[in-house]
C-alpha cells in the first residue's frame, strides 16, 4: 500500500503542494482531479521522487521512500508514466520498451505478455522509431515501457490528454484489467471526469495544491464531484 501522509512541496519559495495525504491499495485505482496548476502533476513527480517534498512522508509497502531517488523507487516497484509520454524518438519501439528493464535484475529482463496482449500496435510496430508514432500509439508505447518494469505501483499522468477516443477506451481497458490483477496499486491523474468515474476506486480532487474533496465508488456524488472540480 502506499500511504502520503500531510505531504508539502515547494519550488523555491512557490508551495505547490499542501499537506496532501491519501492511499492507493494494490487492486485499486485512485483517480486524483482538478484543474491544469492545482499541482496534480507535483504530487505525481513527488512520488515517483523526482522533486524532494519539504515536510511530511511517503510510504511504500510499510517503508519509508520519502527521501529516496527515482531510480531506487523504480527497483521497489514504482513506475512512471509523465505527461507528455517522454520516450525517445530515435529509438525503436523495442528498444524504447527494453528501457523498461533499467530497474531489474538480470533474470527477470525478459518481455511480459501483458504488454502486447494489452496493445497489439506495439507489436507490429517493434522496429519502426518511437517518434515516427501517432500521439495515441506513443502513449500505448509509454504505458507498456512501464509494464516492461512489473511494476507494483503505477503512476499515470494524463494518459488520455490529446488522445483520440479509439486509444482512450484501449487505455482504459488495459487499466482495467491491471486493476483486476489485484497486484498493483493504480494512481490515476486525470481532467476527463467521465473516463475516470468509470475506473476510479477512490477520487480526490485537488485545488491551490491541497485536496479539497475525497470520496469513493460506492459513495460518489458526481454533482458534489463536479462542483469540486469547478471551484
Amino acid at each position: 500500500m502506499l500511504e502520503v501522509n500531510a505531504i508539502d512541496l515547494h519550488y523555491g519559495a512557490a508551495q505547490a503542494l499542501r499537506a496532501v495525504s491519501f492511499k492507493a491499495e494494490p487492486g485499486k485505482v485512485t483517480c486524483v482531479l482538478g484543474r491544469n496548476g492545482v499541482g496534480k502533476t507535483s504530487l505525481l513527480d513527488a512520488l515517483a521522487g523526482q522533486h524532494p517534498v519539504s515536510t511530511g512522508t511517503i510510504t511504500w509497502e510499510g517503508n519509508d521512500i520519502t527521501t529516496l531517488r527515482p531510480p531506487d523507487r523504480a527497483r521497489r516497484g514504482i513506475a512512471y508514466v509523465p505527461q507528455g509520454r517522454e520516450i525517445f524518438p530515435l529509438l525503436t519501439v523495442g528498444e524504447n520498451l527494453k528501457t523498461g528493464f533499467a530497474p531489474l535484475a538480470r533474470s527477470e529482463r525478459s518481455m511480459p505478455d501483458d504488454v502486447f496482449s494489452l496493445f497489439p500496435v506495439l507489436k507490429t510496430m517493434l522496429h519502426r522509431r518511437g517518434g515516427d508514432l501517432s500521439g495515441g500509439q506513443q502513449q500505448q508505447l509509454a504505458i507498456g515501457r512501464a509494464l516492461v518494469m512489473r511494476p507494483r505501483l503505477l503512476l499515470l499522468d494524463e494518459p488520455t490528454e490529446g488522445i483520440q477516443p479509439s486509444i482512450i477506451k484501449d487505455i482504459g481497458r488495459a487499466i482495467s484489467y491491471l486493476r483486476s490483477l489485484g497486484k498493483i496499486a493504480i494512481v490515476l491523474v486525470e481532467q476527463y471526469l467521465d473516463f475516470a468515474r468509470e475506473l476510479g476506486d477512490h477520487f480526490a480532487v485537488m485545488e491551490r495544491g491541497a485536496i479539497v474533496y475525497r470520496c469513493g465508488r460506492d459513495d460518489l456524488d458526481e454533482g458534489a464531484l463536479r462542483r469540486a472540480m469547478a471551484i
